[in-house]
């Protein structure tokens, strides 16, 4: 199969090429690296409009030829110069083209370091994708052997997130990680002073741990009945006063990757988050994988019944 990875000649490409790298050499993919230029205007009466273009197709090659030097030479990649009236437009022309199953993006430079920012390339993405994406968090960087050694599902407890788990766990069987269900809790106490009466919030608490842990464990035993499994399965629960606690509580390694779906509310066959997917893509210290709805109903699909891709 193949990833497009969108570049750009800043440190967002090379975050993106890290990341495009360590999956590639995972899942035994290609990769498409791309530069996506303006399409030229209709031609008019002046010049300037010819050197201006050839000036951006000169800008662009000059982008591919340094992005060589980020990918190791155990990662197959093929070099694009692509015309689209759009970066957003030219990615997503090219993924169908190639019928491409990932889109790989890096963070943009205004966000904090570790973590992912969206630009208005990933924005624009995040709205009206098709395939699913990989985002890089600022500044991501691994070494040139490292593979995707734990995918972790960030699991609602909705009817879709059974889909998500089992299109996380096709992604795990397929690289040969780890699985972790991940759910997170975000809950602020009163202060100690003020604590007096809340015993009922406690149990609201408990009931809501209580109820999860039924729904997780349907969903574990659906892993585990999978022709293809992950190399092995946990479950974990983050909890804090705010979404960087919860998130943090669980733990990171190198080599993680985050799995994250898109809102019920939003079109079926793209991405569209909700308010929760979109803070915990913020709050993520690892690479985040997005997958729409439709998408993980295909990857659920072919788990279940031991297909491939």
């Amino acid at each position: 199969m193949t990833m497009i990875v969108g570049y750009a000649s800043d440190e967002r490409g090379k975050a993106a090429l890290h990341l495009a790298g360590m999956l590639a050499r995972s899942a035994a993919d290609d990769l498409i690296v791309c530069t996506v230029v303006p399409a030229p205007w209709v031609p008019g009466m002046a010049r300037v409009d010819a050197e201006y273009q050839d000036f951006l197709a000169q800008s662009a090659d000059q982008a591919l030829e340094r992005a060589r030097n980020f990918l190791p030479d155990d990662v197959p990649a093929t070099y694009v110069r692509h015309s689209a009236r759009s970066a957003p437009a030219g990615l997503l022309e090219l993924a169908e083209q190639n019928h491409a199953r990932l889109i790989v993006l890096g963070s943009s430079s205004a966000g904090a370091f570790g973590h992912i920012a969206l630009g208005s390339v990933t924005d624009r993405l995040l709205h009206s994708s098709h395939v699913s994406l990989a985002l890089a968090t600022r500044g991501f960087r691994c070494p040139a052997d490292r593979k995707v050694s734990r995918v972790t599902a960030a699991f609602g407890g909705t009817e879709t997130a059974e889909d998500l788990v089992l299109a996380a766990a096709s992604v795990s069987a397929e690289v040969n990680a780890s699985l972790r269900i991940a759910t997170f809790a975000v809950w602020a106490r009163p202060a100690y002073t003020t604590r007096l009466g809340t015993d009922s919030e406690d149990l609201v608490m408990q009931e809501w741990r209580s109820e999860l842990d039924k729904t997780v464990t349907a969903t574990l035993s659906q892993v585990q009945d999978l022709p293809e499994h992950p190399r092995s399965v946990e479950t974990v629960i983050g909890s804090g006063t705010t979404w960087s606690e919860a998130i943090d509580e669980i733990g990171w390694e190198a080599g993680d990757v985050l799995v994250i779906g898109s809102s019920e509310l939003g079109p079926v066959a793209r991405v569209f988050l909700g308010s929760r997917a979109t803070k915990i893509l913020r709050h993520s210290p690892v690479p985040v994988l997005v997958i729409p709805h439709r998408r993980a109903e295909e990857l659920a699909e072919r788990a279940e019944h031991g297909t491939e891709d």
